[in-house]
């Protein structure tokens, strides 16, 4: 990945404790997204992605426990500041979220455009303080920078638009509303949680290729939350893998699309219909977290386990330019103690 990170998750470990015992979600995880690009976080459900945006917007369940990490943002560990910080000046201001379910992150008693219009009463327009006191002409000036984000998004009729119920829309409709929620404070980053997991195969096409469009336009960073290397291929400019809670490689997106060196990326890009030859799967499951196996979390999975995939973790190594690989099929991966 080139150029200074504009948000930098460094060494992320993360667990909750359940009746059946310490549950470790995140274990050493590391991403960096620099300023004005892309970065796609992929891997199968359940290897800590929703988690990882979750400690990044300080809203974990109250029984999580942070072990160790930073989270650094423009400069700032998110780990360290006071709730209150993190709701007025942070959350939806200067990190925007873009959550999964289009049908379900609306309130649907609500119109749209009030809903629109209360992330603007709180936070104030881009570069603005949020007003001591809301009158016919603020109002007046926040639907008309509604109307320019729903124009941006491509959301037909935007001030009739703003009248409408979201069981008024369709689901990609819903999903450009909420791409014009994480935009109107004008933030620095936007975190996407799977937000075409819910949309058809065109929708998801037209929804992807406005996100890269917007991204360009507002100037912001995107984190990008995927299971799926195709939108990774056509939507990021780098990627990081996660597995079972770890990361395992990270790189510009061509590069570990084209020579992914651990053995999961490898079977995980063959899954996908357009790059497999002979789509068969990965055999065994993800480890419960309440249970992980020593060493590298993948090796019971892997067809080229050794019994030193067992006995420690390898490291994050670089293994080229910007190229970053935990393995021990490559001599930069050096050993650490299994835990």
């Amino acid at each position: 990945m080139t150029g200074d990170p504009i948000l930098s998750v460094r060494d992320l470990r993360i667990s909750i404790p359940t009746d059946e015992g310490r549950a470790q979600i995140l274990d050493d995880v590391s991403v960096e997204l620099p300023k004005g690009r892309i970065v796609g976080v992929v891997g199968e459900s359940g290897c800590g992605k929703s988690t990882l945006i979750r400690a990044i917007l300080g809203i974990l369940p109250p029984q999580t426990v942070i072990e160790s990490g930073e989270i650094h943002f423009k400069g700032r560990d998110l780990l360290r500041l006071p709730q209150h910080a993190l709701t007025t000046e942070i959350r939806g201001r200067a990190i925007g979220f873009i959550p999964q379910d289009p049908y379900l992150a609306l309130n649907p008693v609500f119109r749209v455009g009030k809903q629109l219009m209360e992330i603007l009463r709180w936070h104030g327009l881009p570069g603005e303080e949020p007003p001591k006191r809301f009158d016919a002409a603020i109002r007046a000036r926040y639907v008309a920078h509604l109307v320019d984000l729903l124009k941006a998004v491509q959301v037909p009729d935007p001030e009739l638009a703003l009248e409408r119920y979201p069981h008024q829309f369709s689901g990609g409709q819903r999903q450009r509303v909420l791409i014009a929620a994480a935009l109107a404070c004008r933030p620095d980053v936007v975190l996407a949680d799977e937000p075409t997991t819910a949309l058809d195969v065109t929708t998801q096409l037209q929804v992807l290729k406005l996100l890269k469009d917007l991204a360009s336009t507002f100037d912001v960073s995107m984190l990008f939350i995927t299971h799926d290397f195709g939108v990774v291929a056509q939507l990021c400019d780098d990627v990081c893998v996660l597995y079972a809670g770890q990361s395992i490689e990270a790189g510009a997106t061509r590069a570990v699309l084209d020579h992914g060196l651990h053995p999961y990326t490898r079977m995980l890009i063959g899954c996908h219909p357009d790059r497999a030859a002979d789509i068969s799967g990965i055999p065994g499951q993800v480890p419960s977290p309440l249970a992980p196996p020593p060493g590298c979390r993948f090796n019971p999975r892997c067809p080229h386990a050794m019994p030193a995939c067992a006995a420690g973790r390898p490291p994050i190594a670089e293994v080229g330019e910007g190229h970053k690989v935990a393995c021990l099929l490559h001599p930069a991966a050096a050993m650490e103690p299994a835990r």
